[in-house]
């Protein structure tokens, strides 16, 4: 962890809508006139897309299993690399994976490869990572270390897998056979690196339908905002201590089921987000520029 270089990290597995969380994070960062350097996990992938698919294959017929999920899949090591040395530094390197062409233009790259590594902008405020290990802890790797604010985002896991079906199938060309397939494969890993990753977390947003998902195999839509709600778990009061009287009179509909846990509708997850957490990244600034100013004078 560092005051002077803060890690935010988002973690959640595919189609788990970690993408709200960005969203929410990039209005906090407007709203502070922050510049934060954008890590996406899955440009930490260990293959492109080919030779993950020749490795799968590989890891088959040796009767292994190789996912995104579990550690033989990635490069956490050096994710970890990259979080020691930002939060030592605030330098690092990235890179982005390709999931579309029209990534690809804008990249300058087919889909399902890689760009090429680059530098970090200079004089970021704070990184900010989006991906499947913000908070994860393995013999090769202890990421979680390193992070000062770690978000989980946790749909029910039938709604995760209604996600992940329809993004799949709709983004990236798979068939619901295939994105199926690819769900069961996973599954050990989700369980063994994924999941445990939660109960190390600041705080965990969790949609949760208000509808029938009994089977969400042959589900043809995903539930809406209006069809959801998101149970808000403040897991770290010393971060995180809100005033949850002040968000049941801001967010309309919205209802304690604990004493650290507020249940708000789905519409209202992002604004839920930036009352939460706007006040965290104010006191990291706070900080940061506090230290700033004594190893300047």
């Amino acid at each position: 962890m560092s005051e002077l270089h803060p890690i935010v990290a988002v973690t959640g597995s595919s189609g788990a809508g970690t993408t709200s969380v960005k969203t929410a994070f990039e209005r906090i960062f407007q709203r502070e006139g922050l510049n934060a350097a954008v890590i996406e996990g899955d440009s930490f992938h260990r293959y492109d897309r080919k030779q993950m698919e020749a490795a799968v294959e590989q890891a088959a017929r040796d009767g292994r299993t190789l996912t995104h999920f579990g550690p033989d899949g990635n490069l956490l090591a050096e994710l970890e690399g990259l979080f020691r040395t930002y939060a030592e530094t605030g330098a690092g390197r990235r890179r982005s994976y390709i999931h579309t062409k029209k990534e690809g233009r804008a990249l300058g790259g087919r889909p399902g490869t890689f760009t090429e590594w680059q530098p970090l902008p200079r004089d970021s405020d704070l990184l900010f990572y989006e991906g499947l290990h913000g908070g994860y802890v393995g013999e090769d790797a202890d990421i979680a270390r390193h992070v000062d604010l770690l978000i989980g985002v946790v749909p029910i896991i039938n709604l995760e897998w209604i996600q992940k079906i329809h993004r799949d199938r709709a983004v990236r060309g798979y068939s619901a056979e295939a994105a199926t397939q690819m769900i069961l494969r996973r599954m050990p890993d989700y369980v063994h690196y994924i999941c445990p990753q939660f109960s190390r977390t600041d705080v965990n947003f969790q949609r949760v339908p208000t509808i029938d998902t009994s089977n969400p195999f042959t589900a043809t839509e995903i539930p809406t905002a209006d069809e959801s709600m998101v149970v808000v778990h403040v897991a770290n009061r010393r971060k995180i201590n809100p005033d949850f009287s002040h968000l049941l009179e801001m967010l309309a509909g919205s209802f304690m089921s604990r004493r650290d846990t507020i249940v708000v509708p789905a519409g209202k997850m992002v604004f839920t987000m930036e009352l939460l957490l706007n006040p965290v990244i104010e006191r990291m600034v706070e900080r940061r520029n506090a230290l700033e100013k004594q190893s300047a004078a």
